[in-house]
């Protein structure tokens, strides 16, 4: 019996690529899994895109939301996070059901279509393989990105787009089951991902683990918005010690890990 192989760490960062292109299920799950290598390759140059590939409609526990009003405000945030990591490329919107996304023909094409059109060295995307992930979109989103890159590069798929092939030079699959490869956090591109990731205002209950109590609700507006700050600060502390957590296992201080294919590009 062979004993099981594991993917070699890849401690050096990548150089900013000149074009990147960020696929992701929801609104925020780019800014929790990458935000802060985009905010430092943003810094350096890099012409940052985002693609969100569902609605972000289930994203409240409130059973009697507006949610054609949800989705509109999950798209402003998702733009002003954006914003906020320095990004200067576009925010695309596939507008699939948030539970609902399906790695298809039809949605292999769409997402095609903008890799060839945005043209990027790097995507980002899911990784699909994770184990024991529960959520079905962020399964389906990182199959449907990882369809699309091999779509993309070859000009016999999807021929009537109009676009040229493009082959990305690097993918990375954030929330690694198994990581090979780091990319360094510093203190303003930690800044830049937490400010990024508070953008998302709507989430603070879903995601971001706050909820307001009823005690908190009855005081004074100045009284919520301190409580909200404590919250957030401890939020901000979190996602601090996740980055610790990745860098420590590749020998850095904070950082982002992700599996990195090159070779089968």
């Amino acid at each position: 019996m062979h004993a099981a192989s594991h993917p070699t760490p890849r401690p050096t960062p990548l150089d900013p690529p000149a074009v990147a292109l960020a696929i992701a299920a929801h609104p925020d799950d780019v800014e929790f899994c990458a935000g802060a290598t985009l905010a430092r390759w943003a810094r350096h140059g890099t012409v940052v895109h985002h693609l969100i590939c569902t609605d972000g409609s289930k994203g409240t526990w409130d059973a009697s939301a507006d949610i054609a009003a949800l989705v509109e405000r999950r798209q402003a945030e998702q733009r002003a996070a954006a914003a906020a990591l320095g990004a200067t490329g576009e925010v695309v919107f596939l507008g699939e059901v948030d539970g609902e996304l399906r790695s298809t023909s039809d949605t292999v094409e769409r997402v095609c279509r903008e890799i060839r059109r945005l043209r990027p060295d790097v995507v980002l995307a899911h990784d699909p393989w994770k184990r024991y992930r529960i959520h079905p979109d962020h399964r389906a989103a990182g199959f449907l990105a990882i369809d699309a890159v091999v779509a993309a590069r070859d000009p016999h798929f999807f021929a009537q787009q109009g676009f040229a092939h493009h082959r990305p030079e690097a993918l990375l699959l954030f929330e690694a089951d198994e990581a090979n490869h780091i990319e360094p956090a510093d203190e303003r591109s930690i800044t830049a991902k937490t400010t990024a990731l508070e953008a998302h205002r709507s989430q603070l209950e879903t995601t971001h683990f706050y909820k307001l109590d009823d005690a908190a609700a009855s005081t004074a507006a100045d009284a919520e918005a301190a409580a909200i700050e404590t919250a957030l600060a401890g939020f901000r502390e979190r996602e601090r010690s996740k980055l610790a957590e990745a860098g420590a296992a590749f020998g850095v201080d904070y950082g982002e890990a992700f599996h990195l294919i090159v070779d089968q590009l």
